[in-house]
């Protein structure tokens, strides 16, 4: 019976001890998400793979300037083999006397039986080749290392989009957070004054309408936070996505919006030292016109000579049989410094030097479409810098805007907060009305509501103006975005 109870008692702890641990580990902070997006989003991981792409890539077009070595082993047996073909001419020496041999005239073409070959043969072999000079070699090199580096500023941009979509997500969760903290608050104050109402209406001091109303607001309050717990339900879904965490696991977040910093004195920080460079669009457009530059020389250089070396070294033999092939011993004295073995030795090295002459002017065509293909790019610098300037004043005048609206709404809930407290003192002590009561509760609720809208609108602007200045930066968030690129 002892240990039917231990095992029971074990049962129950240990799932608990579990869910204790994984409840523990699933609070996380901003930074925290932030860099579980970075290492789990499907975005950031295609885009780190094709960084990797990109550095095979560049070891790929590195290995072309390598030695290229190729084996080659080939068995060929011709069961009937192609004959010689001489013409005979009355007069010339040939390789048979043809003049005594009757019905051939001169000028007859005569076919001989093939005694220079055997119908099999083998051959076993190597190829070397290495290329000493070749200008589109030389011009891939830089491409490849600038193909790299687009792939990498891909990378971060994309970092960034992740970076703010999580961070938007994850105030709004807090944002939630904080309204419905406040819902419990105003819902234990409001409670309180159904109850006194309803003993001042026990003991005749208030009427039963009074109570009716402080109860509809109860009703409310209870309906709306309700609402919110909702949202809040669908914020943590929506979080989970953008950073890619299993939908079934718990998460929850930590902090606060008290240590968030939204005020003016961000512009004059994030004024200093602008430059449109600064930006990820313009750095990857940047890449994108040097890759472009790039492609021109290559295409150019297509038209250069190119040099290599070669060297075929192998051994070769011949058998009237696929069988004798094998057979080390021919049976044929042989004064070869290798003896009577069947396999003899060659080997050729030489230089190939080619010129191209002539394409069909297909390689001007392909000049002339990289050259115009560098023109649009160009033509996308003054676009981005537009782009880039109207982005900085708009988000510039919605942050405003957004914070002047979070102080009057900030004024306005420390108002109605003030006018709510003395209105229930004026109705406790009977001098003031139970409407004035309610009334002033409802404007209270409507100033919090407006308040933590306006908060949510600050944050937002400021997430985007920290990306309209560049101020978002991947690296200071996953260890993975400072490798050597």
């Amino acid at each position: 019976m002892k240990r039917l109870y231990q095992t029971l008692l074990l049962t129950l702890v240990i799932p608990l001890c579990v869910r204790a641990q994984t409840d523990t580990s699933a609070i996380r902070s901003l930074d925290d998400c932030i860099r579980y997006a970075l290492e789990n989003t499907v975005e950031v991981r295609n885009a780190r793979i094709d960084a990797q792409i990109s550095e095979a890539r560049v070891k790929e077009t590195v290995g072309l300037g390598l030695p290229q070595v190729d084996g080659t082993v080939q068995l060929t047996h011709n069961p009937k083999l192609p004959r010689f073909y001489s013409q005979y001419v009355e007069g010339q020496p040939g390789i048979v006397d043809l003049s005594t041999v009757p019905g051939i005239e001169s000028g007859d073409v005569v076919a001989f039986q093939n005694v220079f070959q055997l119908p099999s043969s083998g051959d076993a072999g190597i190829k070397i080749n290495q290329l000493l000079f070749s200008s589109s070699y030389l011009v891939g090199l830089k491409a490849a290392s600038t193909y790299k580096e687009l792939a990498y500023k891909t990378e971060e941009q994309t970092q960034i989009d992740v970076i703010e979509k999580v961070t938007k997500a994850y105030y709004a969760v807090l944002v939630n957070n904080e309204r419905i903290a406040l819902f419990d608050n105003n819902i234990g104050r409001v409670d309180s004054l159904l109850r006194s109402t309803s003993a001042l209406n026990k003991n005749g001091f208030s009427e039963e309408i009074d109570v009716d109303r402080v109860q509809v607001q109860l009703n409310n309050l209870k309906t709306e936070r309700l609402k919110f717990v909702n949202s809040q339900a669908l914020g943590l879904l929506l979080l989970k996505f953008q950073m890619n965490y299993p939908m079934d696991q718990p998460l929850q977040i930590s902090g606060t919006l008290q240590t968030l910093t939204v005020d003016d004195a961000l512009f004059n920080e994030y004024q200093q030292g602008w430059d449109h460079k600064n930006r990820i669009e313009y750095k990857v457009l940047d890449t994108q016109r040097r890759l472009q530059e790039l492609d021109i020389k290559n295409k150019y250089s297509t038209s250069l000579p190119t040099l290599s070396a070669f060297a075929n070294l192998g051994y070769s033999t011949q058998s009237p049989t696929i069988g004798g092939l094998f057979k080390t011993e021919s049976g044929i004295p042989s004064t070869d410094e290798f003896g009577p073995d069947k396999w003899y030795p060659y080997s050729m090295i030489g230089l190939t030097l080619n010129i191209p002459l002539f394409s069909g002017l297909q390689r001007n065509y392909q000049l002339q479409q990289s050259r115009l293909s560098l023109i649009k790019i160009q033509n996308n610098y003054n676009s981005l810098k537009q782009s880039i300037d109207l982005s900085i004043q708009q988000n510039t005048t919605l942050y405003k805007n957004a914070v002047e609206t979070l102080k009057s709404q900030q004024e306005n809930m420390t108002l109605a907060s003030k006018v709510a407290r003395v209105t229930k003192i004026k109705y406790e002590q009977g001098v003031g009305s139970s409407i004035e009561v309610t009334d002033a509760e409802s404007a209270l609720r409507e100033a919090q509501v407006n308040y933590y809208n306006a908060l949510y609108d600050a944050i937002v602007s400021k997430v985007d103006l920290d990306k309209a200045y560049a101020k978002i930066n991947p690296a200071n968030y996953s260890p993975s975005t400072t490798n050597q690129k």
